[in-house]
């Protein structure tokens, strides 16, 4: 349905016919570590966020996975390698 409180004319999952069915009514504004990110929506003077009702939520245990503006760098640890065991397996 289409929201009426915050993001008015925007769709939303949580809007009912009785209104917004999130936990308290409404959306909550983005918080300080949404900067810089694609999802982020001015409405009614407010930052808010177009893919979560709540983004401290999102943000609670670190990184946010919807974030756009943050890259996870996956740290690649090399395994030491036996040479011995290397030297037989080219050997094959």
């Amino acid at each position: 349905m289409v929201c009426t409180t915050v993001r008015k004319g925007q769709e939303c999952p949580f809007m009912t016919a009785k209104g917004c069915s999130y936990n308290g009514g409404i959306c909550h504004e983005a918080v300080e570590q949404c900067n810089g990110c694609n999802r982020r929506i001015e409405f009614s003077s407010a930052w808010f966020c177009s893919a979560s009702p709540e983004p401290a939520l999102k943000w609670k245990n670190g990184n946010c996975n919807l974030a756009s503006h943050v890259s996870s760098a996956t740290a690649s640890t090399q395994k030491k390698i036996n040479p011995l065991k290397a030297s037989k397996r080219g050997a094959k």
